[in-house]
């Protein structure tokens, strides 16, 4: 009945949203006759992905709730007209979105990917790796702090990250008893905040691209000690791994999974057939370690390849330049090709029982491809409505006068705009121009710091939003439901955030990341004690 009282809720709030932005878009419409839309680089621009957020942590239906927000994004800019509403809907945004050739590469990948997972489990390499992981990895802690490791030793790329590490050791948290909420979050912690304090990764070469008569690759290893967000990020998933400690919906979902549950709500689609996986007998650790492996390496190669490094170009110059989406669908190819050859010689999976993994690994993906879909087109929706002029023109206004309070504010204004947008690179193409202008003269110092605030706040946003990219990757790497995955990770992202912030506060002031990263870990520190010895009170 509550939950019925919730969606109704949830349904009259849209409609009144809706009622309330049409009233100001005829009177808007009225007062001129620009070609652009009424609400074209407005506050009203955000409006149709915070839409989609909040119907969806609402109704817990990740589906609708996208829509409904692509659906709003439609109705504002064609100023409510129907036609122009489903015209711009498909051709402004699904179509689009599916015709662009870095969106169809992740596609792409996704869906190899997932066969080489479907053909890794139906060789018996998960259950092996998982059985050998039982007698090496003691306790649910060694489960978490392999998982941590792993993530941070696949620093390449977040997408390649989040599924890579959720392929290799679901069956490692399974045993052990890890909730797969507890699972994702880790992937995604250790996704785009580990890519974006690697100096060789996609997210190096994005941030260097957008500074603009900079050094930017310079630039961004100097930032790397004030991403304050990223590092107490990786220090804060140690910690709760070692202080056993679990706050909000995340200790519901460990304290059921030490019980056995480890969905809570229940288990996705594919539970039933990695349960039955793991009974096969016949495989070993190789058969899961060898495509992992494979996959990592010809990933490499062909990002290196794209970037120009075989016709000359230095592997870093290479590796900044590349294209991640083409080098993740070639390589990923090139690997289920010889991991194909390698089980067929092993004589663990024939050819053609290879060939079925590829429907099964397309179906397993479905779920993952229309959220990105949705998310990609709500995305779209967004910067047609101009949510990056409006800011650029807000931050640039605000930003006299603010020296020192800065790097906070724009780490405040990056977390809102990549949690509303569910991009991180576009978020630092909007704010990263902005700070090198007002600081390149004045002071060198705080446009490094500031920087590392913006790029911080997209990594911090990106991380929290349930229409990001690597956050629907870390769902589908877990195989843990979406909403689940958001709803469980939001307040230890928050929780970073906030710390975050007050440590940009104090480097804005101090100008030094050995005082104000210190300050920042200790701050950490106390607020997981204190949460630890509530917890246990409460239980007592």
């Amino acid at each position: 009945m509550q939950k019925r009282k919730r969606k109704i809720g949830a349904a009259a709030l849209a409609a009144l949203l809706l009622i309330c932005m049409m009233a100001v878009t005829v009177f808007a419409a009225e007062a001129g006759d620009a070609p652009k839309p009424a609400m074209y680089a407005t506050f009203w621009a955000l409006v149709p992905p915070v839409v989609a957020i909040v119907l969806a942590l609402i109704t817990k239906e990740v589906y609708s709730s996208l829509f409904i927000g692509v659906l709003v994004g439609a109705l504002f800019y064609s100023g409510f007209s129907f036609e122009g509403t489903i015209t711009h809907m498909f051709e402004g945004g699904f179509i689009s979105v599916l015709s662009d050739s870095s969106n169809v590469g992740i596609l792409i990948f996704l869906v190899i990917l997932g066969t080489i997972v479907c053909m890794m489990n139906n060789a018996g390499g998960s259950a092996a790796f998982g059985r050998w992981a039982g007698k090496h990895i003691k306790t649910r802690t060694g489960a978490q702090i392999t998982t941590i490791l792993l993530g941070i030793l696949i620093f390449v790329d977040d997408y390649f990250n989040c599924l890579t590490v959720g392929s290799v050791m679901r069956p490692i948290t399974d045993s052990h008893k890890v909730s797969r909420a507890k699972l994702a979050y880790l992937i995604d912690a250790t996704a785009a905040p580990v890519c974006i304090i690697a100096p060789i990764s996609s997210w190096a070469a994005a941030v260097s691209g957008f500074v603009e008569g900079e050094d930017g690759l310079s630039i961004f290893i100097h930032a790397i000690p004030y991403n304050f967000y990223a590092l107490l990020t990786i220090f804060t998933m140690f910690a709760l791994a070692l202080m056993k400690v679990d706050f909000g919906p995340m200790a519901v979902h460990e304290e059921n999974a030490v019980k056995g549950d480890l969905f809570t709500t229940g288990g996705p689609a594919g539970e039933e057939q990695e349960s039955s996986t793991q009974k096969i007998k016949k495989g070993k650790v190789c058969d899961l370690v060898v495509p992992v492996i494979v996959l990592v390496i010809c990933c490499i190669i062909a990002m290196i390849y794209t970037g120009g490094f075989f016709s000359g170009t230095d592997f870093v110059t290479a590796f900044s330049q590349s294209s991640a989406s083409l080098a993740l669908s070639m390589g990923s190819f090139i690997a289920l090709v010889i991991t194909v050859i390698f089980y067929a010689a092993r004589r663990v999976l024939s050819f053609r029982r290879s060939m079925e993994c590829i429907p099964e690994g397309f179906k397993a993906m479905v779920p993952a491809i229309l959220i990105l879909t949705f998310a990609w087109t709500l995305k779209a929706m967004t910067d047609s409505l101009g949510a990056a002029v409006f800011v650029e023109t807000a931050m640039s206004s605000a930003s006299k006068g603010l020296m020192n309070l800065l790097p906070a504010i724009i780490f405040l204004v990056g977390c809102f705009l990549a949690f509303a947008t569910g991009t991180s690179w576009g978020t630092f193409g909007i704010l990263i121009p902005i700070v090198v202008g007002v600081f390149e003269t004045s002071d060198p110092r705080l446009m490094i710091i500031s920087i590392s605030a913006c790029m911080a706040g997209a990594v911090c946003g990106d991380h929290c939003s349930p229409i990001s990219d690597t956050t629907i990757m870390a769902s589908a790497g877990a195989q843990c439901d979406h909403v689940n995955h958001v709803s469980t990770q939001l307040p230890y992202a928050i929780l970073v955030a906030a710390v975050s912030f007050v440590t940009y506060i104090v480097a804005g002031f101090v100008k030094t990341a050995w005082i104000a990263l210190p300050v920042g870990i200790i701050l950490m520190v106390t607020v997981l004690a204190v949460i630890k010895q509530l917890h246990i009170r409460n239980k007592i």
